[in-house]
């Protein structure tokens, strides 16, 4: 009987569901699709150590996935609450004809299982579906060869997704018991008649609220801008802060300071139902402007992350081959209490050696405590860049030219040679030189004997980091401070990878099976090309990855929210929308300012999150260009085009539901 009464209410109920099923479905979708990857493996070709960032990278989504379902779980309540007190007269009506709040209970658990059975298996079949395009993405993004395509159906991401979407349900059951259990029968009878007061507080308010929101984002605007992704400065952190107080009080001000200018514009304001329509806007981003803040925060989260992580990892990627000229290098950071400060020294103490035809390069880099800035004016957009800069004996850079047959340069006693491959660096540097045939170091002039910048890096390395290092004669650099001692070394026998394969493991073994190892060999860092292949494209592979998983389920969560919103307040405004139909509003008029609210509720945290966006990529590009010059054209078509199937998707959904809700009541 009770679950005849569930279906028959989940039947007439559907249009109300729309919304509750839409994000139901998409979340399993997503949550499946993300738990899937583990299965698709077995049919890719990879190393044994790309292998081994693939299951770090299922191990993190498996994480992650806890979190994800903690947003959902509390995404799911809150769509659920909505659904509740939509009903709440309906309940009463169940009360009064006699029926207890337990078999109420009973009837929204049959209704709760019903929603779940059928969001889990649709959403199920979308995901089965999109984890087939997932692992060829996942492909292309480790570059594996995938041995045989298989249509694959992992029965352990089925599991994971119906055990937590089991739970979310089981605790939305509990929810609407404890619900029930406190209501009252005069209270949900009398539900529809209970209207909030609009109230607004002293326009000076807004208006003082409004200027120290303006402050508050301009400031923070300036220093994140002015530092950089440097997240260790306390300044950055301000930055955050300032953002974060600024984007509440921007929704806080809104309505008020909005409400105050359009008053002031008679022909906007007195024209058609825009009083109404103005006064439901200012209303419900007047109650929910801490909502609409969060909801901002993490639509600028997903933009950010779609645009940017993209062009991140295929800058760090097209760079490689660019910051790994040898088979491999190793480097030794040398401090004044050391005791080994040669990485020559380093080598035989480990008793590591090379075969007579590997070419090997011993080389050591010297600082003298001048900043890059000190030496060659910066422009503004690298001005932030507190580096210093490095100094090499010209024998040694002749050594390291021989590694990859590469003609030798002699210098004068007063000459130099001007090296660096940082893209945002290379500008200043080249305007320079350009501009001078001199360079001053440490109250001495050198000439600068190239014409143009030597792009290059000097040893292995994930990235392109030769920020501006100096060949010079060898008695300038005995006078410096010693700073890096490195080996940089191209072997004979180096298939696939065998000889820096075995270079590595001979050192990462004397590390282990050595207790005395930083007295005998200092810290030596290995960076074989190989390996710093792999290691980057998993590195950047997983934080993309779990970037775009997180991002869609922000998204989808951010619509919802607005969605259910939207809803709740067409259901409480119904005895204002009867009141401007009977003073002659027409339906066709009605309409208009129902689609206009939910238009503006939707653009508003859309639009603000824009703005924080160009701020947040302008400075996420910069860090970037450091390395390399990222494009971010097509990932921002690929944001774009994900962010606009979402919001239409919701926005018409919201909508058409809105509609039919209050021309449901209105005659």
């Amino acid at each position: 009987m009770y679950s005849r009464i569930a279906t028959k209410n989940v039947k007439k109920s559907f249009k109300d569901y729309t919304i509750y099923f839409l994000t139901l479905t998409l979340a399993v979708c997503i949550f499946y699709s993300f738990n899937s990857i583990e299965s698709q493996k077995a049919f890719m070709e990879v190393s044994s150590t790309s292998m081994d960032y693939v299951e770090m990278l299922t191990s993190i989504i498996s994480y992650v996935s806890v979190l994800v379902a903690v947003i959902l779980g509390g995404l799911i309540l809150y769509a659920n609450n909505f659904l509740i007190k939509k009903r709440n007269k309906e309940l009463g009506i169940y009360m009064t004809l006699g029926m207890g709040r337990g078999k109420i209970s009973r009837i929204l658990i049959y209704e709760t299982i019903i929603v779940g059975i059928i969001s889990l298996i649709s959403g199920l079949f979308f995901g089965i579906l999109a984890s087939q395009g997932l692992s060829v993405l996942v492909s292309k993004l480790f570059e594996f060869e995938m041995s045989e395509y298989k249509f694959v159906i992992s029965t352990a991401a089925i599991g994971k997704t119906v055990v937590y979407f089991g739970i979310m349900f089981f605790l939305v059951m509990i929810f609407n018991t404890y619900v029930i259990s406190k209501y009252k029968i005069i209270d949900l009878l009398t539900v529809g008649r209970k209207t909030e007061d609009v109230k607004f507080k002293n326009p000076l308010i807004y208006l003082i609220t409004f200027i120290l929101c303006v402050g508050a984002l301009g400031t923070a605007y300036k220093m994140v801008l002015d530092l950089g992704l440097n997240v260790l400065d306390i300044k950055f952190r301000i930055s955050i802060i300032l953002g974060v107080i600024g984007t509440a009080l921007f929704f806080f001000s809104l309505a008020g300071f909005i409400l105050y200018i359009v008053k002031r514009t008679k022909g906007i304001y007195f024209k058609g139902l825009n009083i109404f329509t103005i006064k439901q806007i200012n209303s419900k981003v007047n109650t929910n402007f801490i909502s609409m803040s969060v909801i901002c925060l993490m639509l600028f989260i997903t933009i950010g992350v779609l645009s940017t992580g993209f062009s991140f990892k295929n800058a760090l990627e097209s760079g490689l081959e660019e910051s790994t000229p040898f088979d491999a290098s190793a480097y030794l950071y040398v401090y004044e209490e050391d005791k080994v400060k040669s990485i020559e020294e380093s080598m035989d103490n480990m008793g590591i050696t090379f075969a007579a035809d590997d070419k090997v390069a011993y080389y050591d880099e010297y600082i003298t405590g001048e900043q890059i800035s000190d030496i060659i004016p910066l422009d503004s957009s690298s001005s932030n860049i507190k580096i210093k800069a490095a100094y090499i004996k010209v024998s040694d850079f002749n050594e390291i030219m021989g590694l990859n047959n590469e003609g030798t340069v002699e210098l004068a006693q007063d000459e130099v040679l001007i090296t660096s491959n940082v893209s945002k660096l290379l500008p200043s540097i080249e305007k320079y030189m350009k501009e001078n045939d001199t360079i001053n170091l440490k109250n001495t002039s050198y000439k600068i004997k190239n014409k143009e910048v030597i792009n290059l890096n000097l040893k292995n390395s994930y990235v392109k980091d030769n920020f501006l290092t100096i060949v010079i004669n060898d008695e300038f650099c005995d006078a410096a401070n010693l700073s890096t001692s490195i080996v940089n070394v191209n072997f004979k026998d180096n298939v696939n990878g065998k000889g820096e394969e075995t270079f590595v493991k001979s050192i990462e073994d004397f590390k282990r099976n050595n207790d005395n190892y930083f007295d005998e060999a200092g810290f030596v860092i290995t960076a074989s090309r190989e390996a710093l292949y792999e290691e980057n494209k998993g590195m950047t592979t997983t934080i993309l990855f779990v970037g775009i998983y997180l991002g869609i389920v922000f998204l989808i969560s951010s619509m919802a929210v607005l969605a259910l919103q939207q809803l709740s307040e067409a259901s409480d405004s119904l005895e204002r929308y009867e009141a401007i139909r009977k003073i002659g509003a027409s339906k066709k008029g009605i309409n208009k300012t129902i689609f206009a609210q939910t238009l503006i509720y939707f653009s508003l945290p859309v639009i603000l999150a824009l703005v924080h966006s160009v701020v947040g990529i302008k400075v996420a590009n910069d860090f970037v260009a450091m390395y390399n010059k990222p494009d971010i054209g097509g990932a921002s078509m690929i944001t774009a085009g994900i962010f606009v199937i979402v919001y239409i998707i919701y926005f018409y959904t919201t909508y058409t539901g809105y509609k039919n809700i209050v021309n449901s009541k209105i005659k």
